[in-house]
C-alpha cells in the first residue's frame, strides 16, 4: 500500500506579512470588505505591524499597485479588494475584466495576489457579500492569503519575506 503525500495550507499565521489594496470607489462596500479582511487576519494571529493597507481610486487601479507591491518584495501575499457594480452601460464589463486580468497577472510569480473584487449586478448583492447574508468576501480573501502563504512555504517556493523568491 502506498501513502499519498498531500500538502495544503492552513489558517495559522507563521509570521506572514500582508498587503491589502483597497479601491476607494464604492467605499461603502470596500470599507466593509477591508474590515472583514482585517478582522480575519487579526483573529488568525497576524499582528497589525504585519499588515499594510493601500487605498487606490478604483478597481481599475488595483492591478498596478498589486504589481508594485509584489515587485517591492516586502509582503508574502497581496489582497486586492474592490467592488464593481453593474450599471446601465458597458463600463462594468471593461473595469471588471481589466481588474481581473491585471490582478491575475500580478500574481503570476510566487507572491500570491488574492482576488477579492466583488462583481455584482446590484448594490444589494454587493452588500450581501460585504458582511451580511453571504458572509464577508474580504475575510474570505484574507483566509485564502494566509493559506496560500503557508502552502507556498510548505512547497519550498518561498521563505520569510525577501528570501527564496
Amino acid at each position: 500500500m502506498s501513502t499519498v503525500h498531500t500538502l495544503e495550507g492552513d489558517l495559522i499565521d507563521r509570521g506572514g506579512r500582508y498587503a491589502i489594496v483597497v479601491a476607494r470607489f464604492n467605499d461603502f462596500i470596500t470599507g466593509r470588505l477591508l474590515e472583514g479582511a482585517l478582522d480575519f487576519l487579526r483573529r488568525h494571529g497576524v499582528p497589525e505591524s504585519a499588515i499594510t493597507v493601500v487605498w487606490v481610486p478604483g478597481a481599475f487601479e488595483l492591478p498596478i499597485v498589486c504589481r508594485a507591491l509584489v515587485k517591492a518584495d516586502r509582503h508574502d501575499a497581496v489582497i486586492a479588494l474592490g467592488a464593481v457594480i453593474r450599471g446601465s452601460t458597458a463600463h462594468f464589463d471593461y473595469v471588471a475584466g481589466e481588474a481581473a486580468k491585471g490582478i491575475s497577472a500580478a500574481g503570476a510569480g510566487v507572491v500570491p495576489v488574492i482576488f477579492g473584487v466583488l462583481t455584482t449586478d446590484t448594490i444589494e448583492q454587493a452588500i450581501e457579500r460585504a458582511g451580511s447574508k453571504m458572509g464577508n468576501k474580504g475575510g474570505e480573501a484574507a483566509g485564502t492569503a494566509i493559506e496560500m502563504v503557508n502552502l507556498l512555504r510548505a512547497l519550498g517556493a518561498t521563505g520569510p519575506v525577501g528570501v527564496g523568491r
